[in-house]
């Protein structure tokens, strides 16, 4: 295959609300795959929500009980993984012909996980991806990944992985990825400042990767009436401002950054320019010095039970 058609869906969560955030994915990326995409990519935390500006009642050493209630609102709205809702996904990926890569809040037991899901239109959910480390006030929400959830999933254009927002940020965990081959590089975001677009670019260029960067678009009119983000109560106020971008092996922007609301990036990738990219370039092969530096990496599971409820 020389070619194939990628999407980055820019979109907000309905927040609390995770049916109407799945009609609302069902509907881009049936938009998607009508242009023609085989791959769509979809934001950080689109089903299950990112609660941007809401604090959930915690300060250093205190805890609240509207926190809590609120806590238990969004925990309701998160899915087990597998479940119905990721079985809906598989179905709506298999019915169009398109792969998935999409952010989810992920409920196991009395821990949530920022994840993205992997679903092949042939084999429905295939892998997913714990967020390693969580950002800031991001982590009295969600618990740490390890290594056991570090997928590179093949497809017939390439193989594909997975860096959720500032993970990105991770040198070791870029090489570590860099390592298994990954072809598309998907980052499911929600952070919306220009210094992203840098990060993007850069990805792309030392992991000689395409990248697909499928950021929210959310406003405060996608929260409930009765949460009161820190940015203010006006229903036009916009909470997370997109910035979704697809760029090449050699950090050519090859469409976005897209910040005029909710919309579908389409880019058709020429599948050789990795090739070519290898010229002067290759961050595990022929740049990476290994009798200078070694990176050990631990996959193995370090959660000593899983459980459902």
């Amino acid at each position: 295959m020389a070619s194939v058609v990628v999407a980055a869906v820019q979109a907000g969560s309905v927040l609390f609300d995770t049916p109407a955030t799945l009609a609302k994915g069902e509907h881009f990326i049936r938009e998607a795959a009508a242009g023609g995409a085989r791959l769509v990519v979809l934001p950080e935390a689109f089903v299950g929500g990112y609660p941007k500006g809401v604090d959930f009642g915690v300060t250093v050493g205190s805890r609240t009980a509207e926190g809590r209630e609120l806590f238990r609102r969004y925990r309701e709205a998160a899915i087990a993984v597998p479940g119905p809702e990721t079985a809906q996904l598989a179905e709506l990926s298999g019915q169009l012909g398109v792969d998935l890569v999409i952010g989810v809040i992920e409920r196991d037991g009395g821990t949530l996980y920022c994840t993205a899901l992997f679903f092949t239109s042939a084999a429905g959910l295939v892998a997913k991806h714990r967020k390693l480390l969580p950002t800031a006030a991001e982590r009295y929400l969600w618990g740490q990944g390890d290594g056991s959830t570090m997928p590179a999933v093949r497809s017939e254009y390439g193989v594909l992985g997975a860096a959720i927002c500032w993970e990105n940020y991770l040198p070791l965990f870029r090489q570590a990825m860099y390592a298994k081959g990954i072809d598309i590089w998907c980052a499911p975001t929600v952070d919306d400042r220009d210094q992203w677009q840098a990060t993007m670019r850069h990805i792309a260029l030392e992991g000689r990767c395409f990248v697909i960067s499928a950021n929210q678009y959310l406003t405060r009119a996608d929260l409930p009436a009765d949460v009161h983000p820190l940015q203010g109560d006006s229903p036009d106020t916009v909470l997370i401002n997109g910035g979704s971008t697809i760029i090449s092996p050699l950090g050519e922007i090859l469409t976005g950054p897209a910040r005029a609301g909710e919309t579908v990036l389409l880019a058709e990738l020429d599948l050789t320019d990795r090739d070519r990219s290898f010229l002067d370039f290759d961050p595990v092969g022929h740049y990476s010095r290994p009798d200078i530096f070694t990176l050990t990496v631990n996959e193995s599971p370090q959660h000593t039970v899983t459980r459902t409820d």
